[in-house]
């Protein structure tokens, strides 16, 4: 198991992306709570002033500061929390212009506070930034100082996959596959909020997404919703929960939970904005027959999705494997602001590919296998996509837990999640 101790640096992989307080602009890094906003600010421009709106002292301080004299008074600085006093906004935006300022990097965790905010006042000099929990590329090269370039960027970027695989050794040998593999399975056991990693105790680590749960739905929601009731949230939220990795139907979910269809609709948004959830949308090309348009439900991070549904932190299934390598291409791409669209293929047949990427160089199809071994049969689904998208094809990708690429065919291979990610 992953136990990490100390004041061990963790690499983000935005960290590199973020602006230099050399460059005149706005940064807005946004993201669910206990993500290491604050940590990765405070590192990222230690020479900044630093202040929390979750103190209400500075939030006094901050709002009878004239906008006149932000720039002397304030300058530039580090704002945490910047949506608990929305008029600062304005006073931030007049420093800007005025030249009085020239740096700023604020940072929130209720999404569509920040960004109704941003939109009409920060328009056109912020540029946004979101922080996921934690990757398996992030925990990997914990210490170390870059970490370098994941094989799914780079078949992402390529042209012709058979030159990359060609580059990589077929297995990892003795301490690589050691550290490569338990950290992936301290992810799919416990997801990657930065709090737990230093916490020993079990029956702790699952107290603490406990009382995470609680003060998402107190505090976040509240700020969303206004709701006076959580309860019948509460209810949604588990019983999206179940259905992570599945096709989602907004009517019976609705039923389910002894709600509308309009409110579950409305609380899935919630779940979305809060960095809860995400809706994966279905491949839009309609290659063998007639395609579904139904989206698929992941959850953001593993060890929510299990406090949450219920399926408990000892028991390893296909579902929850599959949300597992679905929320690190979900952190990857968002994170590292990808113009790539991922996607799933489905038809009104049943033919079924777990996710989709269409690239430069032209789509890359994923299976999800819960198993160490792997027959034919697990990739005939994507040998006929393979063939449905001829000239368009890049390669497949069977993505399981064993350790070993395989080639299993033309422009197909057989690739261990904890190398695609690392």
């Amino acid at each position: 198991m992953l136990i990490m101790r100390g004041k061990i640096h963790i690499n983000r992989i935005i960290k590199n992306r973020l602006p230099s307080v050399e460059e005149q602009v706005l940064v807005l890094l946004t993201g669910a709570r206990q993500t290491g906003k604050t940590t990765l600010l405070k590192l990222s421009y230690p020479s900044l002033a630093y202040f929390n709106l979750d103190a209400i002292e500075y939030r006094e301080q901050l709002s009878g500061i004239s906008t006149f004299s932000w720039g002397r008074d304030v300058g530039n600085a580090v704002i945490d929390e910047i949506q608990k006093e929305p008029e600062l906004f304005d006073k931030i935006k007049f420093a800007f212009d005025e030249r009085d300022i020239s740096f700023s990097a604020l940072s929130g965790s209720a999404q569509v506070l920040l960004l109704k905010k941003v939109k009409e006042t920060l328009a056109g000099r912020v540029t946004i930034f979101e922080l996921f929990p934690l990757m398996l590329c992030e925990l990997i090269y914990s210490g170390e100082e870059k970490i370098p370039q994941l094989l799914i960027d780079e078949l992402i970027r390529c042209k012709q996959a058979s030159l990359v695989f060609e580059s990589k050794p077929a297995v990892l040998l003795g301490n690589k596959w050691d550290k490569s593999f338990q950290t992936e399975e301290y992810l799919i056991r416990w997801g990657g909020m930065p709090a737990l990693i230093n916490i020993k105790d079990d029956v702790r680590k699952r107290s603490w997404l406990r009382d995470y749960l609680v003060t998402y739905l107190e505090r976040d929601l509240g700020d969303l919703s206004r709701m006076n009731d959580l309860m019948p949230f509460r209810k949604f939220q588990q019983l999206a929960a179940l259905r992570s990795s599945n096709l989602l139907s907004y009517s019976e979910l609705a039923r389910d939970a002894g709600i509308g269809t309009e409110t579950a609709r409305r609380y899935l948004e919630y779940l979305s904005i809060s960095y809860q959830a995400v809706l994966l949308s279905p491949y839009n090309k309609n290659l063998t027959s007639s395609l579904i348009k139904t989206p698929k439900l992941y959850w953001l991070d593993n060890g929510l999705l299990r406090q949450l549904s219920g399926l408990g932190f000892d028991v390893m299934t296909g579902q929850l494997y599959e949300n597992y390598v679905a929320s690190e291409m979900i952190k990857y791409f968002r994170s590292t602001q990808k113009t790539e669209a991922l996607s799933f293929y489905r038809t009104r047949s049943g033919m079924e590919v777990d996710f989709c990427i269409e690239t430069g160089g032209g789509l890359i199809g994923i299976e999800v296998k819960n198993r160490q071994t792997i027959d034919s049969s697990d990739y005939s689904s994507l040998k006929r996509l393979k063939e449905a998208s001829q000239e368009n094809w890049l390669c497949g990708l069977l993505v399981y837990r064993g350790n070993q690429i395989i080639r299993l065919d033309e422009k197909l291979w057989a690739v261990p999640s904890c190398r695609l990610f690392s």
